[in-house]
């Protein structure tokens, strides 16, 4: 692909490697270009929390000498932007908390080790919500983070900080983490893509090993460049029990998609979805269609009680931290932090069984015999992107007639509960208000390859990568 000077800071990972190996471009230019560009934005935007310029760009000179000597990396000069809930040894990860200021990190987490180990060149952190623990990014700690596509609408959260800052070119790559949509919501909010792992692909730190519920993963402006994250972060590890023992790569060629069986559920018989993402969605499904995919809508009428469990479960699993949290620090806590122990606490115990119960009915009644039938299924991935920038967990906003909250607008949850499937968001236009479109590609329990072709095959179709947002724009 030519090298257009102008626009370095959109130049996709693989491109960039590409320019790197041929001398065109160097990797100091490029982080010099994102940083520029990180800089321009971060009064309105806002999408990074502590900066490491200068250690970066002495990397970015290492690495320019590595290109030299014919020794670069997997990753080798790619700037990257890591999540400020994973811990870099030397560094603080806040996880958007006050009362984390002064704490130092010990060890760095395993993917993110991986991802430096190959070369790849964490230059600052991404912002978060406190805790993590919204579906909008902001915090006494890091402020308010907005959306790039319109700045009085969220980027969604938590990982928010990640998937503004790739839609706005100031970043090449950025890690995310997901225990109900962290990743895949932002990716839908922010018009890019983002992969929730099954459980056990990615290894976890000790502190998330045990939550099925959680995976980390890639936040990129392709498929291709995810693709590329994901397999250096994946694999096991010695220091993750669950990590799974066999390595996948994902392969540079995918295939086409003819003859594969697509399901897709709008609404997954739960969600209000705006007549914009439903007029999205099935355009998408055109296109994988024309590209031979057999489409089929199907409804659902089973998945509401899980999806309620499923958010209870992992709030139920938080209620200690939130606690303790209150207990020792109220006085550095955001405002929302007592809104979200108050609903954390009113899970009982009850809840919690009742949720592992309802999952193993639904797999077996439900999406076990779907996943016979078809190799995956798609669904939006917001149901309404219309979320305020300073949203509260409580706060409703009126879709198709009806009060909801930011809850009831990520569609993501469900997959969580049934952790051990992939799930890819891709970009899927835009709705009329100038907010972009995000479907998720749900794959077989461990069939990584088959999300990541669909998505590609989207790609190709609807292209999305010359898409700017308006600050891009001028």
């Amino acid at each position: 692909m030519p090298l257009e000077t102008s626009e370095l800071h959109y130049l996709s990972a693989s491109d960039a490697l590409g320019h790197f190996r041929s001398g065109e471009l160097s990797p100091v230019d490029l982080l010099s270009a994102i940083i520029d560009r990180a800089e321009q934005i971060d009064a309105t935007v806002n999408p990074l929390a502590d900066k490491y310029f200068d250690a970066a760009m002495a990397r970015a000179r290492k690495s320019e000498a590595r290109y030299r000597k014919g020794n670069p990396r997997r990753l080798e000069g790619l700037p990257l932007l890591v999540k400020d809930s994973s811990a870099i040894k030397g560094t603080r990860a806040t996880v958007g908390s006050l009362m984390n200021a002064d704490r130092i990190d010990q060890h760095t987490d395993p993917a993110v080790e991986r991802l430096m180990r190959a070369g790849a060149n964490f230059f600052a952190r991404a912002t978060c919500p406190e805790f993590c623990w919204l579906f909008a990014c902001h915090s006494r700690m890091w402020g308010v983070t907005r959306n790039p596509w319109r700045l009085d609408i969220t980027p969604g959260g938590s990982s928010g900080g990640s998937a503004a800052a790739v839609a706005a070119g100031a970043t090449t790559l950025a890690t995310g983490s997901d225990s109900t949509g962290s990743i895949r919501q932002p990716a839908a909010q922010c018009g890019v893509v983002g992969y929730k792992s099954p459980y056990g692909r990615n290894p976890l730190d000790q502190h998330s090993s045990f939550d099925p519920y959680v995976n980390v993963g890639p936040i990129t402006r392709s498929v291709a460049d995810a693709a590329l994250m994901q397999n250096v972060m994946s694999g096991p590890h010695p220091l993750d029990h669950n990590s799974l023992r066999n390595r996948l790569k994902i392969p540079t060629q995918l295939g086409d998609v003819k003859g594969m069986k697509i399901a897709c559920s709008i609404d997954l018989g739960h969600y209000l979805v705006i007549d914009d993402v439903r007029r999205e969605t099935l355009a998408t499904l055109d296109a994988l269609r024309d590209a031979g995919a057999e489409i089929t809508l199907i409804d659902i009428d089973w998945a509401s009680e899980a999806i309620r469990l499923a958010h209870m479960s992992e709030e139920f699993i938080f209620t200690g931290v939130l606690k303790k949290a209150l207990q020792n620090h109220a006085d550095e806590m955001s405002d929302y932090v007592p809104q979200l122990y108050e609903t954390a606490s009113a899970v009982t115990a009850d809840d919690y069984r009742r949720s592992l119960e309802v999952a193993g009915a639904i797999w077996h009644d439900h999406l076990g015999p779907l996943f016979k039938k078809y190799d995956a299924i798609i669904t939006p991935g917001v149901s309404c992107p219309e979320v305020p920038a300073e949203n509260w967990q409580k706060d409703t906003l009126v879709v198709n007639g009806q009060e909801v909250t930011d809850t009831d607008t990520a569609m993501t949850v469900l997959f969580n509960m049934f952790n051990r499937c992939p799930v890819l968001s891709v970009p899927a236009g835009m709705t009329d208000r100038g907010l972009p479109v995000g479907i998720q590609i749900v794959g077989r329990p461990y069939d990584d390859v088959c999300t990541f072709r669909i998505g590609q095959a989207i790609e190709d179709r609807r292209p999305w990568s010359q898409r700017r947002p308006p600050l891009a724009a001028g």
